[in-house]
């Protein structure tokens, strides 16, 4: 029952003609999308117990508690936990035989009184095996069809290929995640957010899921914060000033860690900033991960754990120049953003080669960048050749760019970062990750202690061994008859 060639209808039918699946659909805000799949295909009354939508706020806060937003996690989360109780109390002597479930959504599409496309809440509470503990899977999507209608026909699709994807691609996360946008495509819906929990995910580390999310193109970057839970960004951008930091951290390094916080000092004493809490998010690119997924993986999560020892939260991105960054946070708050960089990256911004792609070369792109709340601080580096030290008031881009560098300069747009450790400008990331692989022991002085210590304990970074395929093993050669 699991064929990709199975569309909405099949999957729906699958379901209701599983005898041993039966739940409860309650929907809040985009209509009862998901549960009318199940009744238009024939056979619901062998999966459906109950269904119910509450649309007065009243109403919903009578049933699932108060929150402070009716399209958020907490709502949900609350629905899944109201619906999924009752029901295995109300039906305990079915257990034997049934594996419950509870699936919800708050959603709000488009409509006349407020514009924008619709957003919201999927998730699904469930047991794999009669009486087991349950597991759980939620969801965040963005819709982006242009009626209410439409977006309404995408929530269905996504309810009814989330419900199936949980009882029958479970033992594969990553066909799940695959799965959820059957039928439907990336221009009208994005999944910035999945969780998976229970024992139908054993060991299950849900920072990768979220790189399977912008792996798979079905979401620009995901986010989880430093104690790894994975986090819808708006949960944690929402309105506040954001500074962020890309980079390889393949490791971080000394340098690293005092860009970001000689950045932030300053960010700090920015006007409209001071007396705020900034986010700080350190950002990794696809571009940055090695090749091969598995080795990819592997490495993603050892950078990942340096990140979350430093106490910093991480945004996975697919994006290239900095104005898509840009571009994407002030989709979550109207604060200032901040980019830390290095100068050998701001001399990049005015390299025609990086845009190609737009008409307006680096003056569209710059004028994409800062056309929002958006400063760029310039960490100073070291010529390794000269020694001189190279700050952005006395580099200059080549011309006639270094009039772009000069005008940003003068309208505030992008600023040196003053107070900085000089014994670090010698630190290159690509020389720490050579001295790591070949164990010179003289890495461990240009990252932070905690840095090299979880390096070391983890062995991170170290070169792959691939075995020669050329040779046989002892094993296959004793196996292998001999030639006639």
């Amino acid at each position: 029952m699991d064929g990709p060639a199975f569309t909405t209808r099949q999957k729906a039918l699958a379901l209701n003609l599983d005898a041993t699946r039966y739940g409860t659909f309650a929907e809040i805000g985009g209509g009862q999308e998901v549960a009318r799949w199940f009744f238009s295909v024939g056979g619901a009354a062998g999966t459906v117990a109950k269904t119910i939508s509450a649309y007065d706020m009243a109403v919903s806060d009578g049933l699932y508690g108060p929150a402070k937003r009716y399209v958020s996690r907490q709502r949900l989360e609350a629905m899944l936990e109201q619906e999924f109780t009752q029901l295995v109390e109300r039906l305990h002597d079915r257990g034997d035989t049934k594996c419950f479930f509870a699936f919800a959504d708050t959603v709000a599409t488009r409509s006349f009184q407020k514009a924008g496309n619709g957003r919201g809440w999927l998730g699904l509470r469930f047991q794999a095996r009669p009486r087991e503990e349950p597991s759980q899977i939620i969801v965040h999507a963005h819709l982006f069809d242009s009626t209410a209608a439409r977006e309404q026909d995408a929530l269905g699709v996504l309810g009814v290929n989330l419900v199936h994807g949980a009882f029958f691609r479970r033992d594969n996360p990553a066909e799940l995640i695959a799965s959820l946008m059957d039928e439907l495509s990336r221009e009208r819906v994005e999944i910035d957010m999945i969780k998976l929990s229970g024992p139908a995910f054993p060991n299950l580390d849900n920072r990768l899921m979220s790189l399977q999310l912008v792996e798979s193109g079905l979401t620009d970057a995901a986010m989880f914060t430093a104690n790894g839970e994975v986090v819808q960004p708006s949960e944690v951008l929402y309105k506040k000033p954001i500074l962020v930091e890309r980079g390889s951290f393949r490791p971080a390094t000394k340098l690293t860690l005092d860009l970001l916080e000689r950045a932030l000092e300053q960010f700090r004493e920015e006007p409209s900033v001071r007396g705020q809490t900034p986010i700080v998010l350190a950002e990794m690119t696809l571009r940055s991960l090695t090749p091969g997924p598995d080795v990819a993986h592997e490495d993603f999560l050892a950078r990942a754990d340096i990140l979350r020892t430093l106490g910093l939260d991480v945004l996975i991105s697919r994006f290239e120049p900095f104005y898509q960054l840009a571009e994407y946070l002030t989709g979550y708050t109207d604060g200032l953003i901040g980019i830390a960089v290095g100068l050998p990256t701001i001399r990049q911004v005015a390299e025609e080669r990086y845009y190609t792609d737009l008409p307006g070369g680096v003056l569209e792109s710059v004028g994409r960048l800062f056309k929002r709340s958006v400063k760029m601080y310039v960490y100073p580096t070291r010529d390794p050749v000269t020694g001189q030290i190279h700050t952005l008031e006395n580099s200059t881009a080549p011309p006639p760019w270094h009039h772009l560098t000069k005008l940003l300069l003068e309208i505030g747009r992008v600023e040196p970062i003053r107070s900085y450790e000089e014994s670090y400008l010698s630190i290159r990331t690509p020389d720490v990750l050579a001295r790591i692989e070949r164990d010179d022991q003289t890495w461990e002085s240009m990252v932070p202690p905690a840095v090299a210590e979880i390096v070391k304990a983890k062995q991170l970074f170290r070169p792959q061994v691939t075995p020669r395929r050329d040779v046989p093993s002892a094993e296959s050669r004793l196996s292998t008859p001999p030639a006639q």
